[in-house]
Order: structure tokens, then sequence, then C-alpha cells
């Protein structure tokens, strides 16, 4: 059994969440991935992208950041309640709070109620739309942890989840939806598909034994032609998505410095080394970031020369 005081595998080193939080609260806090930022970084990414690409407002963008730490907390207590039979399994998962037994499913489901409460009370800040897709999402959130016990494509299923804040950044803006958002979602999709089948490597031994699909299982040594698709199809929307937002060079040069990126990755990545793939799936919030970048610039831009 682990304690409260044994840092995860794949967390990052002396996390402030494993340092300054109280004994008793650091389970919860690796329960929510708090150790972990990637995750929340992926969440929000994609919301931030629409939401300077419609026009920065920054006091969205500050409820999208406290919505994406805790909406992926909640994202990861539910999967780790329907998994925890699994991760029992799996060598990277099998010291999670719930099957090392520092929570119990009871006070897991509790302290999801919890973050499911915060996160509404965030959510009601937004007009009628938002609200109403932030709803729709917890239908995708709900079921994406059982998608890997009946299909190789779980992967799929959590782009659609993690890019919906594409859809909902948008409507927040704007108060409506368009081929815009749609672009962005869509290349967001692909982007999922790239950046967690390379994750998915790390586990694709222990998850053939526990009897769980993954896209790294069903691409196999495949996969470098498939991440390379996946990369071209994601640049290829967001650069369709700059077209229909009028967008200037600046946002190109965003678009153009993330194909930069993925085309290290690729040149980088190694299926057969775990640590590797650890390291690109983090590096991908810089991915992120560059696009994010150019898109804020070209806003500058747009706001020196009105």
């Amino acid at each position: 059994m682990t304690t409260p005081d044994q840092t995860l595998a794949d967390a990052v080193a002396a996390h402030w969440a494993d340092r300054l939080l109280p004994r008793g609260a650091r389970p919860y806090a690796r329960l929510m991935r708090l150790e972990r930022p990637i995750g929340w970084w992926l969440l929000l990414l994609p919301g931030w992208w629409a939401i300077a690409l419609a026009g920065p407002d920054w006091r969205v963008m500050g409820l999208f950041f406290a919505g994406a730490i805790i909406m992926r907390g909640a994202g990861c207590v539910w999967n780790d309640i329907a998994d925890r039979d699994f991760d029992a399994q799996v060598a990277r998962t099998r010291a999670r709070p719930i099957p090392s037994g520092q929570v119990s499913v009871k006070q897991a489901l509790a302290f999801l109620g919890l973050l499911l409460l915060a996160g509404l009370i965030i959510l009601l800040q937004f007009n009628t739309l938002t609200i109403a897709l932030g709803v729709a999402s917890l239908g995708l959130i709900a079921a994406y942890p059982f998608m890997k016990r009946f299909t190789w494509w779980p992967q799929a299923f959590l782009g659609l989840t993690f890019n919906w804040g594409a859809l909902m950044g948008w409507v927040a803006v704007t108060g409506n939806l368009g081929a815009t958002p749609l672009l962005l979602y869509a290349g967001g999709i692909f982007w999922t598909l790239a950046y967690d089948t390379i994750y998915a490597h790390q586990d694709k031994e222990d998850d053939a034994l526990a009897g769980i699909k993954s896209t790294a299982l069903r691409l196999a040594d495949n996969s470098p032609t498939w991440l390379a698709g996946f990369f071209a199809l994601s640049l290829s929307a967001f650069t369709i998505a700059g077209f229909t937002a009028d967008a200037g060079i600046a946002f190109f040069a965003g678009v153009g410095a993330a194909g930069l990126h993925a085309l290290w990755q690729l040149k980088t990545f190694n299926g057969d080394d775990p640590a590797i793939c650890l390291k690109l799936f983090r590096a991908n919030r810089a991915f992120g970031l560059l696009l994010l970048a150019g898109i804020l610039a070209d806003a500058l831009v747009k706001v020196w020369n009105s």
C-alpha cells in the first residue's frame, strides 16, 4: 500500500501538492491529479484558443482556468472510481489512491460531488448556451472511462471530451456557434489522438494483459505513420479555422511553430521507451501554448491596427 507521502511514478517531482498540503489531503490531491498538471493544461488550452480567437476576454479566460482544474479533477476522480479494478493490474496506476486503499469509493464519490458543485458555480457565471454546453459535456465525461472496454479508439473519445472547451470558449465570448469553433474542436480532437496515443504506449503491455484497448495497441508498429497523420489533420483544421476567423500572419506563425513542435515529437517518438512517451506527452503543453501565442499575437496586432 502506498502512503500519503509517496510520490507516484508519473507525477511531477517535488510538486507543491505533495510538499505543502496536509498529509490527510494529499490522497485527494492525487485523486484529482494536482501533482500532474499537464492534464488540466491539455483540457484548458482548447478553451483558451477559442476565447482568444473570438476576442480575448481575460475574465472568461480566468474562469476557464479555474474550471479546467476543477473539472479535470472531477473527471479523474470518476475515472479512478470506474477503473479501480483495472488500475490495480497496471504497474503505473496501482499506487493511485483508490486501488492502494488510501481513499475509499464512498469518500471518492463525496469528493466528486464537491468538485462538481464547484464546477457548477463557475459554469453559472456564463451565458445560457455556454451553460447548456457545459451540462452536455457531463455525458462525455461520464462515458469516457468505459470506452477502453469496448473500442480500440478510446483516445478519440477523449478528444471529444477534452476539446469541448473550444466550443464553450467561443460561445462564452460570442453567444453563438459557428465554423471557427467547430474547426478548432476538430483540430483538437486529432491533436488529442496524437498525444494520447503517445501516452498510451507507456501502458501497452499491462493494458494487453488486463484486456484494456487503446490506439497504442491497435496501431502498434504503425503508430509513427498514424501520429504524423493525426498531427497533419490537426494543423490543417487549425489553419482553416484561422481563415474562417480572418486571422492574420501571427496566427499562422503560431500554427507553423506548433507544426515544428509536432515534427520534433515525431522524430523523438519511441513507442517502446515509456520515459520518452511521458516526456512527449507532457511536451504537448508547449504545442498548445505555441498556437495560443500566435492567436494572442494576432489579436494584439488587430488592436494596434484598429
